[in-house]
C-alpha cells in the first residue's frame, strides 16, 4: 500500500503554514528565499471557500493515472509512493490532464548543464511538479504534517490505516448495538 497524507477540513484553519513548510523543505538551501513570489511552489495546496478550508496533496494513488499517462515514465513508483524522476521529466502536462484531483502541477526551473567542470545556464525547463512525501527527509516524515498546528494532516500507511478501520468498525458495532437496545 501506498503512503499518503489525509486532511482532515473540520481541524484545518486554513493558516497555510503546511503550504510554506513545504515550499521551504524543497527550496534546496535557499532558505527564506524559497518564500519570494517567483519561487514559491508549495507541494500542497490550501482551498478555501466561506465554509471550509482544507489542504489537497497528490494521493499516491495504488494505480495511479499519472503513472499511466506519463509517456516518458518519468513518474514512477518509489518507496510506497508516486514518485516524480525529473530527469526524465518531459514537461508535457500528460500527467495534469490524468489526475482526477486536480494536483499535479507542470512548473518552470532553471535548465543547466555540467560540463567540464562548468555549469551552462540553458534557459528553462518545464517539469512535473508534485507533493513527493518529503522522502529526502527520511525518518521526519512529510514536513506539513510536522507543522500543522492543528493535527489536521496526518501520514497514513498500512498501520494507520489498519487502526482507523479497526476504530470505525467498532464505532458501528457500537452503534448498531445501541440501535438494537
Amino acid at each position: 500500500m501506498n503512503r499518503f497524507v489525509t486532511a482532515n477540513p473540520s481541524k484545518c484553519i486554513g493558516c497555510r503554514t503546511c503550504e510554506i513548510a513545504c515550499a521551504l523543505a524543497h527550496s534546496e538551501g535557499a532558505g527564506v528565499e524559497g518564500l519570494a513570489p517567483e519561487s514559491f511552489k508549495p507541494r500542497i495546496r490550501m482551498v478555501k471557500t466561506a465554509d471550509v478550508s482544507t489542504a489537497v496533496m497528490c494521493h499516491h494513488c495504488e494505480d495511479a493515472p499519472c503513472v499511466n499517462a506519463c509517456p516518458n515514465n518519468a513518474i514512477v513508483y518509489r518507496q510506497h509512493s508516486v514518485q516524480v524522476e525529473q530527469e526524465r521529466c518531459l514537461g508535457c502536462k500528460n500527467c495534469v490532464l490524468a489526475c482526477p484531483f486536480g494536483v499535479m502541477d507542470v512548473v518552470t526551473v532553471p535548465a543547466v548543464r555540467q560540463f567540464a567542470g562548468l555549469t551552462l545556464s540553458l534557459g528553462v525547463k518545464a517539469q512535473a511538479h508534485k507533493c513527493d512525501l518529503c522522502i529526502e527527509r527520511g525518518d521526519a516524515g512529510p514536513a506539513c504534517v510536522s507543522v500543522c498546528p492543528t493535527s489536521a494532516l496526518t501520514l497514513m500507511d498500512r498501520e494507520a490505516m489498519d487502526e482507523t478501520l479497526r476504530r470505525r468498525r467498532e464505532r458501528a458495532a457500537l452503534e448498531a448495538a445501541e440501535v438494537a437496545a
